[in-house]
């Protein structure tokens, strides 16, 4: 049924229930204004919400999830689902239309496990990535690792529909998922975003055990779609008495309609899928979308909003179409039959609102001033229930559910029938109960259930002829009280009393004949800390007639007499004495009238006449049925008769109130037509009846207060001073707008004709001729009496036009070209109109056809068609007529001058600009002369000045190396092994990377057990990675990732990998023998290539952790420091000193060392007493803020041995000079703006910072962001080419960038080369030489190996074997280290890092290479810059594989205990489950060509059948998988 907005008197003793629906359906009505509120506003729109007991709210926008605090002030934690650092948007499809505001990638948020037993609160997560993928995170942080996960469990469709329920079975005492989704859409375009499994198509509902590891391991069953349903849009899912209950409707996502009445399904709540029934749910004819669900757990009753499309099927809502319909569960739980899922419809009965849930008056408790739909469900507090939790668009809120301070009397608050307000006696206001001082005391707060006949009031009464008695009437706790009545006039106590025990105080006054002067009273009455009084005016008592008004003003009513007498006289007979206690009388026929009165609603007569008498009044239209939330004067209602009546009223009610808008006739017309003034209200529609002499209210349809307009958008922004031009405005609600106005500073407001539907508006531009020929008007929207600013539109003088052509195309069309200078004017066909005049002042319209914009000139083009001779009509053409709007001219054709002339003036000129040439080039030849003699000076000066400080620096440089760096962050072997097993795939790191300690053993798939076993079979293994190489789309990616996933798989069993390596390597010698030997492992185009630099990983990370990683890290940290000595382009990251000629920066400017005495302020990071914080810092002139920054924190790094407790990004540099302080940013209002546009950065030299100057480094106190990634738009010490000769810092650097030669500065490589040469060489040598004379295991044995393997192979070149290892071991291993030192630092590597470790790796491959090098002195720097080094490092690395090869060999049970410590080492590192998983996939993917492999060769047949068997499982294992 629907509710009404009739407001109806509370039952004594149970309340109408809250209905947080209605409330909700109040906010999508009427959006407006709003208190202030806490609100949290994300980056993108919110798709789900949810609120825990004790761990806050969790808002998912975009692919991010937040969880913030209840009060949404702070965010505890953040959790990225896409991309780290990003909050994605999904892209909107259309069509179709979502029924839910916007598409989500969230969709389930279900908080669950809370307080019951285990370690502590979990959140279930549902995402469209990877194929609708679910997650379960601790409660308490979101940025931990998933416990468990799965794929294909929610809809991956972002517009697609999912609802969710979790639940505890009471059989297994096990948690339990049950979901209902919309799997596949039926656009091609839209299911081509994801690829669900082929048996989603028909899955409805399933429902998964949450509590395994991999929540697609296993399905305890599933609900699925009868043939031909079609799509269902889920809405909601709740539980209810041992039931999961979904409501969902059939939707057509092509179209965007709803196909049939929505339904409800019921499952048990039980570890498989019991099917309980369904029923349709009708809440009146066509409402087939249900918009929003609650279940109201307090009365057992289910809302829903249901809404039906209006008249264009596209389904526009309104309060006409959108009601409220409540549910009985018993009954809906009775109605549901068991039945097949076919769909038939069993009707559930709709409630009938009875006096339990009499609905109160509808009450806006908060308003959106955005046009922004409000989020489908509301979420309530978990603790206090006074609050809700609303979300609209990118912005959610935390509102009270009621406001009960806007009633201001106990009888207000109390007749407002609010279940959530009462007043409270403690503070004399209306309040929630929590509110309320005192609140556990009952008596201290009235709420509806007391009635307001329950208030309390002061009463005074004439008990006896003698007295007056002054009492407290209503629900007042007996406590100790005192009152007093005192005359106002005289401030003379009359009386004065207290309370006995357990009765509330009475006063008593004589009865005298004096008190007939007292004229005004106050009563008071004090109970400890709060008091009531009233005052009381008897002054005109005997004037007053009828016992109601005489009572009420404290006067005291003769009833024998029926006279109104002063209260303190005794005026009456002593008969009426006896019953002054007595209500005063009402007359039926009164109450009759008040209760008509009272009823909310009006009738609609359908005949729109109303009969008075024999008259007959009509009603055809009012108009405009659209009206702004301002009101609007002049609304016009037509029909018939409207003379004839006297009193004309019109009624106005509507959505969000029982109180109705009375509205007097402003103006009778005529008998047809009248005019109303209506008032301003908020956005809402309403109802509208018209009301002729008191009789019957005639309707006249629907009116809607929409909200003001709103521009978005006014093209073209530019127009010319005659005005006339076609302008638009984009925007919204401009169907309520008074008219338009340009406002002129000189002209004032200029009103414009102008044409309006909702979303846009066209006028024609006002001409401004006599103003000045550049000038901006502001476009202004007028409603009522408010004017709206909607932009401005910016004039210029008017186009001019040079000439025109005429080119005949045919005999029968003609083209005319006219010809006008280039302006900002976006000139269309409608604005345009020409015309050509031909001979005897002929004319003829040319049709516009395009506009053509060359660097010169902008061309017209425009055509006559129809005509039968064009080429005599364009020889007698004599001027073309041009209308712009208001603007008309007449342009001329462009001159043909005779060729006589041509060939006369010619020569004349010719000899005229010879003589002038000459003389100019003489004199320029003079200039130019003397300008190269002063450049050429100035050049040998630079040259001269670069080429000796290079020297200098060369031969005194000293680079002080630090050598007490700190610990050395290594990365843990997890992390290390990752990040070289997959250097491109940071996405497998997580799923990797599970805490895998407290796994059970016990609970690994059979699946993958048995594909364990099959894989450990050696000949299988070796079969499938042949079989898999020889496929053609078997990638060299493929292969990479198969022997990293096979590394993995077999971490534990390195033995029996180093036994499949060995097998492998001698099949690749197999085809390299044929072919050129020297070329085995040089690159990575096999599995065993990958696999060999996976091994060399594994087994040298001890040996790399304790003999290299220390000379590593030095060489690192040195090169930073040595780069960092000299000025740093921030933007391109190009440095002065550096190896790499690529990253040298040479439009170096002049620099300078400055001293800075910087003080750290104290924080509770870095509280230790022995911290120095007063720290002296050497930074360059040149350096940004942000460079200054890092600088400043290294500096306190090596001082102190431990970092600052701050990152760079929450601290700020001050300038202090004396008293005064300077905030120094990178860019601020002083920044320097270049010529394009292109702001430079601020630099230490910017500021003017001297030597000695103090900068403090304090904590931001705002809410800091990341690092700004600088634009094009910025510039540091590489200026644009527009700025390169021009002086922006001073005379004294002119000329300065003009000379710079990137030669000049190459010394700068070899003064690098130098600060690092020591360090270098301590690392190679670190590599190559033998601690111990002990090489390490994994060395020894590859290369023992290697030189069997060419022995047995008869190879006699020894050039061949130093190859293969140099292939194996430097190439494959130590090249990728030395590239990559975050591979086994916690560092980040800049781009210019990558550069200089380039050439280091360079150099380090030459010196394993046996080409001798042929270098010339056009040779790259790269190879020059090592050249003399080479040949030494060549001695050293032939030494060093000679002492390896003469090192005794290694017993296999020596190699094989290294091995298997190295197994133990890394137990429990990786999940194998998920290696294994993606190995199968491979297998699966090549299963027929592995079968018939293992067929064609001999004793593999045991092989095959394990294989065959393997397969089955994971059939049915997918069977069992979440869908």
């Amino acid at each position: 049924m629907e509710v009404s907005g009739r407001k109806a008197p509370p039952r004594p003793r149970r309340p109408a229930a809250p209905l947080p629906l209605l409330v909700h359906l109040l906010a999508l009505a009427a959006p407006g204004r709003g208190a202030d509120q806490p609100v949290w506003r994300a980056e993108q729109a919110i798709g789900a919400i949810a609120a825990s007991r004790a761990d806050g709210v969790f808002v998912a926008s975009g692919s991010c999830l937040d969880q913030l605090d209840y009060s949404l002030q702070r965010r505890l934690s953040r959790l990225y689902r896409d991309q780290a650092g990003n909050c994605t948007e999904p892209v909107s499809l259309q069509p179709p239309a979502r029924p839910r505001p916007g598409s989500s990638f969230s969709k389930l948020l279900l908080p669950y496990r809370e307080g019951a037993d285990g370690p502590g609160g979990l959140l279930l997560t549902g995402w469209t990535f990877d194929r609708g993928a679910c997650e379960v995170r601790p409660l308490g942080n979101l940025s931990l690792s998933s416990l468990r996960n799965g794929t294909e469990v929610v809809s991956c469709h972002p517009q697609g529909s999912t609802a969710g329920a979790v639940y505890r079975s009471l059989e297994t005492q096990r948690w339990y998922l049950a979901v209902a989704a919309t799997y596949v859409l039926p656009e091609p375009e839209t299911a081509s975003r994801c690829n669900p499994a082929a048996s989603d198509r028909h899955t409805a509902i399933t429902i998964k055990n949450i509590e395994e590891r991999s929540l697609a391991t296993e399905e305890l069953g599933r609900l699925n779609l009868r043939g031909g349903a079609g799509s269902l849009h889920f809405v909601d899912a709740f539980l209810w008495n041992g039931s999961v209950y979904f409501p969902y409707y059939r939707y057509n996502y092509t179209s965007g309609v709803a196909t049939d009445l929505p339904s409800i399904a019921r499952i048990a709540q039980s570890n498989e899928v019991q099917f309980q029934g369904q029923a349709a749910l009708v809440c009146g004819p066509g409402r087939h979308l249900l918009l929003s669900s609650s279940l109201v757990e307090a009365l057992d009753v289910w809302a829903g909003v249901f809404s039906a499309a209006t008249e264009d099927g596209h389904g526009k809502r309104s309060p006409a179409t959108t009601a409220l319909c409540l549910f009985r569960m018993s009954e809906i739980q009775a109605r549901a039959k068991r039945c097949n899922w076919d769909f038939e419809p069993t009707q559930a009965t709709c409630v009938i609102l009875g006096e339990n849930l009499t609905s109160n008056c509808p009450e806006v408790i908060y308003e959106i001033k955005e046009e922004t739909p409000v989020f489908y469900k509301l979420v309530p507090h978990p603790e206090k229930n006074i609050y809700i939790y609303l979300t609209a668009g990118k912005e959610v809120r935390r509102i009270r559910v009621a406001n009960c301070s806007k009633h201001k009397s106990c009888l207000a608050c109390l007749a407002a029938a609010d279940p959530h307000c009462g007043w409270c006696h403690s503070l004399q206001r209306c309040t929630f109960k929590d509110d309320c001082v005192h609140s556990e005391n009952s008596e201290n707060w009235l709420d509806i259930v007391s009635g307001a006949k329950e208030c309390p009031q002061i009463h005074i009464s004439q008990r006896s002829k003698d007295q007056t008695t002054v009492t407290l009437v209503g629900s007042i706790f007996p406590r100790h009280s005192e009152c007093m009545v005192k005359n106002v006039d005289s401030g003379r106590e009359l009386c004065k009393g207290k309370s006995p025990p357990n009765k509330t105080c009475t006063c008593s006054i004589p009865t005298r004949a004096p008190y007939k002067d007292v004229l005004v009273v106050n009563v008071t009455f004090s109970f400890g800390s709060w008091h009531l009084s009233k005052r009381f005016d008897f002054t005109n008592c005997s004037s007053l007639r009828g016992c109601p008004v005489c009572v009420g003003t404290g006067c005291a009513w003769c009833k024998r007499e029926r006279k109104c007498v002063h209260p303190f006289t005794a005026a009456c007979s002593p008969s009426d004495y006896n019953r002054n206690q007595e209500p005063c009388p009402v007359a039926s026929e009164k109450q009759a009238s008040s209760k008509t009165a009272g009823e909310g609603g009006f009738k609609e007569e359908k005949s729109n006449r109303t009969n008075r008498g024999l008259q007959v009044f009509y009603i055809e239209s009012i108009e405009p049925q659209k009206i702004s939330t301002l009101g609007k004067r002049n609304v016009m209602v037509t029909g018939a008769n409207f003379t004839q009546a006297s009193n004309i009223v019109m009624i106005l009610k509507g959505t969000s109130t029982c109180d109705k808008d009375v509205i007097q006739v402003s103006h009778v017309l005529n008998d047809t037509h009248m005019k109303f003034s209506l008032p301003s209200s908020r956005k809402e529609m309403k109802d509208v009846c018209i009301q002729f002499d008191g009789g019957s209210c005639t309707s006249v349809g629907p009116l809607s207060y929409i909200a003001l307009p709103h521009c978005s958008l006014i093209y073209p922004a530019t127009t010319w001073i005659s005005g006339g031009q076609n302008i638009t405005i984009m925007g919204r609600n401009f169907d309520v707008i008074d008219n338009l106005i340009i406002s002129h500073e000189l002209k004032g407001n200029i009103n414009v004709s102008e044409y309006c539907v909702a979303t846009n508006c066209s006028f024609l531009a006002p001409s401004l001729k006599s103003s000045k020929v550049r000038t901006n008007v502001t476009v202004k929207l007028r409603v009522q009496e408010t004017y709206l600013d909607c932009g401005s539109l910016q004039y210029l003088e008017d186009p001019k036009f040079t000439g025109y052509r005429v080119d005949p195309e045919v005999d029968t069309e003609l083209e005319v070209k006219i010809l006008k200078e280039n302006d900002n004017f976006n000139i269309s066909q409608k604005d345009i109109e020409i015309t050509l005049f031909h001979g005897e002042n002929k004319q003829l319209n040319c049709n516009f056809e395009n506009i053509t914009r060359n660097q010169d000139l902008t061309t017209i083009l425009c055509k006559i068609k129809g005509i039968r001779t064009a080429n005599s009509i364009a020889s007698s053409s004599q001027k073309v007529r041009v209308k712009l709007g208001n603007l008309e001219l007449y342009v001329k054709q462009e001159s043909v001058v005779s060729t006589l002339y041509y060939l006369i003036g010619l020569p004349i000129l010719l000899v005229i600009v010879i003589f002038v040439a000459v003389g100019v080039t003489r004199h320029k030849s003079k200039e130019l002369s003397r300008k190269q003699s002063q450049q050429l000076e100035l050049l040998e000066s630079e040259l001269r000045k670069e080429i000796r400080d290079g020297f200098a620096e060369l031969q005194m440089d000293k680079l002080d190396v630090v050598d007490s760096f700190g610990t050395v962050p290594f990365l843990d072997y997890k992390h290390f092994a990752l990040r070289t097993f997959f250097p491109e795939s940071g996405g497998f790191t997580h799923i990797f990377t599970e805490d895998m300690h407290n796994r059970d053993a016990s609970d690994k798939n059979e699946s993958l057990i048995a594909l364990d076993a099959l894989i450990c079979n050696k000949s299988f293994l070796v079969t499938v990675i042949h079989t898999l190489e020889k496929q053609k789309n078997f990638s060299v990616k493929d292969r990479c990732l198969f022997a990293s996933f096979l590394t993995i798989a077999l971490q534990t069993k390195l033995v029996y990998l180093t036994n499949i390596l060995e097998v492998l390597t001698r099949d690749l010698m197999e085809q390299s023998s044929n072919m050129q030997p020297k070329l085995m492992l040089r690159r990575t185009e096999s599995v065993v290539e990958k696999l060999l630099t996976n091994w060399m990983s594994v087994c040298l990370s001890g040996f790399l952790r304790e003999t290299v990683g220390e000379p590593f890290y030095l060489l690192v940290t040195t090169l930073n420091q040595k780069i960092n000595k000299g000025p740093v382009d921030v933007i391109t990251c190009k440095a002065l000193y550096t190896l790499n000629e690529d990253w040298l920066l040479w439009q170096v400017p002049e620099f300078s060392t400055v001293a800075l005495n910087v003080v750290f302020e104290k924080i509770p990071e870095n509280d230790s007493a022995d911290v120095c914080r007063n720290i002296s810092v050497n930074v360059l002139d040149c350096d940004t803020i942000g460079q200054a920054k890092e600088k400043i924190f290294q500096a306190f790094l090596s001082k102190n041995g431990s970092p600052y407790g701050l990152q760079l990004n929450e601290i700020c540099l001050e300038l202090q000079v004396g008293t005064r302080q300077k905030e120094l940013l990178d860019i601020d209002s002083s920044s320097v703006i270049l010529e394009d546009g292109i702001t430079k950065l601020n630099t230490i030299g910017h500021y003017e910072i001297s030597n000695g100057s103090t900068i403090k480094v304090f904590k931001k106190i705002a809410n800091f962001t990341s690092d700004v990634e600088y634009s094009d738009d910025h510039c540091h010490l590489i200026l644009p080419d527009s700025e390169a000769f021009q002086d922006v810092q001073g005379k004294r650097h002119r000329g300065k960038h003009k000379f710079k030669v990137k030669e000049m500065y190459l010394t700068k490589l070899l003064s690098t080369k130098v600060a690092i040469h020591s360090v270098l060489e301590k690392l190679f040598r670190s590599i190559w030489s033998l601690p111990n004379s002990r090489a390490p295991f994994a060395i020894k044995y590859f290369f023992d190996f290697l030189d069997a393997q060419a022995e047995n192979k008869k190879i006699t070149d020894p050039d061949v074997v130093h190859i293969w290892k140099t292939n194996s071991l430097p190439l494959r291993f130590w090249v990728n280290i030395l590239k990559n030192p975050q591979f086994v630092f916690d560092i980040k590597k800049t781009p210019h890092i990558d550069g200089c470790l380039s050439v280091i790796a360079q150099a380090f491959m030459d010196a394993f290479s046996l080409t001798e090098q042929q270098l010339g002195k056009e040779a790259p720097t790269n190879k020059l810059l090592y050249a003399k080094d080479i040949p030494t490092y060549k001695e050293e690395v032939k030494s060093y594989y000679k002492a390896i090869r003469d090192l005794p060999p290694l017993s296999s049970s020596e190699m094989e205990e290294f091995l298997t410590q190295e197994s133990k080492k890394h137990e429990n590192e990786f999940n194998e489950e998920v290696a294994l998983t993606e190995i199968y996939k491979y297998i699966v993917k090549y299963f027929d060509e592995i079968l018939n492999k293992l067929e064609r060769d001999r004793g593999l047949e045991e092989a095959q059948k394990q294989l065959l068997h393997v397969k089955v499982l994971f059939d049915e294992k997918k069977k069992c998988k979440w869908m």
